[in-house]
């Protein structure tokens, strides 16, 4: 089973300066996140409900220094942050990471 390049990581790290998640992707696409704008996307059942799909986290809550951390790979599918605000349970599907990117970029 061949992976999508457009979801499939070449390479996850922080960009040159440490502001932002960089991921460059197999169809040679870079997405730059900037963790504020990752933690308020959180697709947790804590952030968002689960019967609706509402999110339920206030962007007003999360400070703008927040940052990661650590981060974890869930498989090869997602990966899972621990945000210096204390949250943790979030996974983050690599189709999500990109989507972002692609908002961010937008």
């Amino acid at each position: 089973m061949s992976v999508d390049p457009k979801v499939d990581p070449r390479e996850i790290g922080p960009t040159e300066d440490g502001s932002k998640l960089r991921i460059e992707w197999k169809d040679g696409v870079v997405s730059e996140l900037l963790p504020r704008a990752l933690r308020i996307a959180c697709p947790c059942a804590g952030c968002v409900d689960e019967m609706t799909g509402i999110r339920t986290l206030s962007p007003e809550a999360i400070r703008a220094d927040v940052y990661p951390t650590a981060i974890h790979y869930v498989g090869r599918y997602a990966l899972q942050f621990v945000w210096s605000d204390g949250h943790s349970t979030g996974i983050y599907t690599y189709e999500l990471l990109r989507e972002l990117g692609e908002r961010e970029e937008s």
